[in-house]
């Protein structure tokens, strides 16, 4: 769900804001960030080729790469060929990157994993498939067309006078060197290249040394080709290449990584032809290595399978605050409008294609300015205005319930954490059955035992939840109680609709849906095998049932099913009754809250990370060990495996100093951080640069405000006596290089208001159209009072004043226009800036 439905949303919006308003020019000056995010889906794959033996079904795992590398991979579907993922993802995208990949593996114990097909797309292509679902026929994959990196590259054409006196024609070419090129089994490569003079009737070769383990390497070699022969110029009246030899001419670089024992894996390859020095004497430029010319050919692309993705891209061009301020202003006074529908903030929603887009930085914004409850209780008395029926109480899909729904999720990580996640991980672990339909139960199954592992579970989950109020997040329950008093007010006769109203949030939409799928919530790193899926889905419905206060007051439950009704009866208790009461007047209560729970660490990441030995030297992989990190509010520790709760380390948040990126040169190893402490640093490695930034933002979160926190840092180790940065001897010398700047500050909720504001600016660029009608509505409401002649116009908008909503569209389209403004200079400044063959922005294939 992002605010710029494709790249080019936030990219070329031609919008901003001038707040404060800064002097012509000034934008050019400060930073404007570049911000990159992937969120979607991974659905399913169908028609998978199967294998030729008699058991024909695979185990199949699906993967996400930036390139070549890896940063998501599902679990494991057994036993199929259309395996069924329903994987949610959402990660910031750290780097540049050419193409976006999903391969479709098939799990090998023994051998290495086989890759079935793949799906790849070009960044500039990922707007086409923005926010919806597609499937995607699999393509072949070819170790000739995997590829990533780019080259730096010159070449000059020299005069040479040769023993005899006579002058020929010499082509230099300068490999100057490579950035960006793969890692080969999770290791930075060993590469060298191949230069080629190819012709019709020639193909000289020449080869530079192997760099070792670096995926940036400096060659810095020149190599010297005979372009014409001597005679050649006798017959010239000027000094000049053929030209029957330039236009057939070519160099061609061929990057491979050195496999020692095993065959050199190609890297890429470029093409440049000679008469790029037709017009100049010299030519040097970056390069994008590219596919052989055979990569991705085959005659079977249609017998793959395909696969079913949702993929959102999303590339926010974030100007310094001071630009956003109008924006900001407007959509923070939205609570105090009359009538709400009237306000920026819920035109907003009217007008995006998917409220889903506007939902997520509006709740963000709102909750980081403290005004996301007043306007939560306004847009939520709207819904209620049109609800007839107390049974249905908030369970349509509007503004309001979308918001809260998103709200939910933001602030309530935590606390489903410590409330589901031990008994999630329980049932997750376990192989108890709880299949109670006669239909669905297999061979063997005892229908009495599923029962009573099924309730086991439920009435761990129920009793977990019923007793944790005091967990219960501060903002959820001031929205609550506003909720239990509106619906009060709204069904004054109806003595259930008080609690309804709450638990039509808390659990059905947060707690039930947490169950079923605690991937999306973060409990679980994957989606869960299909057996464990039935059971929370068992689980889920009882859960949700049991917090519905209608269907506990009533003497018939709501399940369709029979032996759902059956077994729901163990639950008709006033036991169960007086406990979600008791749980929904807790959390739907003004009365202020003493939590035990004040003192409890708050979990923020963990994951499996590879760590170097403290006060080892630099020899061979020992010093390396997989460890697993864990992250609370108090300290970080490491463990040798996942659920021990004995740590091997631990580093207190209030003794660390910094956290920084750690340069590829210092153990020759991508993806490196060193957590800086009161002792000797902590050199960590992750598996992808998706994770190495996400454990540096939260690490860099949790200690901004430590005390002595230093200002500046070494960015490479400090390896056989000195620095390798600076070459200080002092192990204890101050740092050679400022520290990172700092980040926000709320280890819980991490909210960049200027990037939401930005999304928004982005979403009312691309519905000015719709808010243009919008305009046209309210004018022609407020003219015309008689019965509506073309209601197809604005029949679709919720217009309740015309004059306040057409006032409030008319600073909308002000402030985006001022925001337009400094958007296009520094569009028009990016794309002068990054000049065809830099480093920022290569040659793709040839140059004629």
């Amino acid at each position: 769900m992002a605010a710029a439905a494709a790249p080019a949303a936030a990219a070329s919006s031609d919008a901003a804001t001038a707040t404060a308003e800064p002097e012509a020019g000034d934008e050019d000056s400060r930073e404007v960030r570049v911000l990159q995010s992937l969120r979607g889906k991974i659905c399913e794959a169908k028609n998978l080729l199967p294998y030729l033996g008699p058991n024909k079904m695979r185990d199949c795992f699906c993967t996400i790469n930036l390139d070549q590398e890896e940063v998501y991979r599902t679990q494991v579907v057994e036993k199929s060929l259309s395996p069924f993922f329903s994987e949610e993802f959402y990660f910031e995208i750290p780097r540049t990157f050419q193409y976006l990949s999903f391969y479709v593996y098939d799990k090998n114990v023994l051998q290495r994993d086989l890759r079935i097909g793949k799906v790849a797309i070009k960044k500039e292509d990922l707007c086409n498939h923005s926010g919806r679902e597609t499937w995607f026929s699999l393509q072949p994959i070819d170790s000739n067309s995997e590829v990533q990196g780019k080259v730096h590259l010159e070449l000059k054409l020299n005069e040479l006078i040769t023993e005899n006196g006579t002058v020929c024609q010499q082509l230099v070419v300068h490999v100057k060197a490579c950035h960006g090129l793969p890692l080969i089994n999770g290791q930075s490569c060993d590469p060298y290249a191949t230069v080629s003079l190819v012709g019709p009737s020639r193909n000289d070769q020449k080869k530079t040394k192997v760099k070792k383990k670096t995926s940036n390497p400096q060659f810095n070699e020149i190599f010297y080709f005979e372009v014409t022969r001597s005679s050649s110029y006798t017959r010239k009246s000027q000094f000049q290449v053929e030209e029957e030899d330039i236009e057939k001419l070519e160099i061609r670089i061929d990057l491979w990584n050195n496999g020692n024992l095993v065959q050199d894996v190609f890297l890429g390859e470029i093409k440049v032809p000679v008469n790029v020095l037709r017009n100049d004497a010299s030519h040097q430029a970056w390069y994008l290595l590219q596919p052989r010319d055979n990569g991705n050919k085959s005659s079977k692309t249609d017998d793959l399978g395909s696969l079913r993705l949702n993929i959102c891209y999303t590339e926010d061009y974030v100007l310094p605050s001071e630009y956003y301020g109008p924006l900001k202003t407007l959509l923070l006074k939205s609570p105090d409008v009359q009538p709400i529908s009237a306000s920026s903030a819920y035109i907003l929603g009217e007008i995006c294609r998917d409220k889903n887009d506007a939902v997520l930085p509006l709740v963000r914004l709102l909750l980081h300015h403290d005004k996301l409850v007043p306007f939560a209780t306004a847009v939520a008395e709207l819904d209620l205005k049109d609800t007839q029926d107390a049974n249905t109480i908030f369970r349509g899909n509007s503004l309001a319930t979308r918001c809260l729904d998103e709200m939910m999720k933001i602030v309530g990580r935590h606390y489903l954490k410590v409330t589901l996640k031990p008994i999630l991980d329980e049932i997750c672990e376990s192989s108890k059955s709880c299949e109670i339909d006669p239909i669905k139960l297999k061979e063997g199954d005892n229908v009495e035992n599923n029962k009573e592992n099924l309730r086991y579970y439920v009435d761990k989950l129920f009793s977990t939840i019923v007793k944790s109020s005091m967990s219960c997040p501060t903002v959820m329950c001031d929205i609550f109680y506003s909720l239990r008093q509106m619906a009060t007010q709204r069904f004054p006769n109806d003595p259930h609709v008080q609690y309804s109203a709450v638990s039509s949030f808390v659990f059905l939409r947060f707690f039930a849906v947490a169950v079923v799928s605690p991937h999306t919530f973060h409990l679980r790193p994957h989606h869960p095998d299909p057996q464990t899926v039935r059971t929370l889905t068992l689980i889920s419905k009882t859960i949700q049932t049991l917090g519905s206060w209608g269907s506990l007051s009533k003497s018939k439950s709501s399940f369709k099913e029979t032996f759902m009704c059956e077994f729901f009866k163990m639950f008709q208790e006033e036991g169960y009754i007086m406990a979600v009461k008791k749980f929904l007047d807790e959390i739907s209560s003004t009365e202020t809250k003493v939590s035990s729970g004040t003192s409890e660490p708050v979990h923020l990441k963990e994951g499996e990370m590879y760590k170097r030995a403290q006060g080892r030297t630099r020899i061979g992989k020992k010093n390396f060990k997989k460890r697993w990190f864990c992250l609370t509010s108090r300290e970080l520790t490491y463990h040798k495996q996942p659920g021990s709760k004995d740590a091997i380390y631990t580093i207190p948040v209030k003794n660390i100093l910094a956290v920084e990126k750690l340069e590829e040169s210092s153990f020759n190893k991508k993806n490196m951080f060193q957590v800086i402490h009161t002792e000797k640093p902590l050199y960590v490695q992750a598996n992808n640069c998706v994770e190495a930034n996400e454990w540096i933002d939260v690490l860099c979160r949790v200690s901004r405000c430590n005390q002595n926190r230093l200002s500046s840092y070494h960015p490479s180790a400090y390896l056989n006596g000195n620095w390798l940065c600076c070459l200080e001897t002092s192990e204890n010398a101050l740092g050679c290089k400022p520290c990172t700047a700092g980040v926000p500050a709320d280890i819980q909720i991490d909210i960049d208001e200027d990037r939401e504001t930005e999304r928004i600016y982005s979403l009312f660029t691309l519905s000015l159209l719709k808010l243009q009608k919008m305009e046209e509505a309210c004018g022609t409401i407020a003219v015309y009072q008689g019965p509506q002649k073309e209601p197809d116009d604005y029949s679709n908008f919720v217009i309740e004043d015309s004059v306040t909503t057409f006032k409030t569209i008319q600073q909308i389209k002000s402030v985006v226009e001022k925001l337009d403004e400094p958007h296009e200079k520094y569009r028009k400044k990016r794309s002068s800036s990054a000049k065809y063959g830099s480093k920022e922005n290569p040659i793709i294939g040839k140059t004629f």
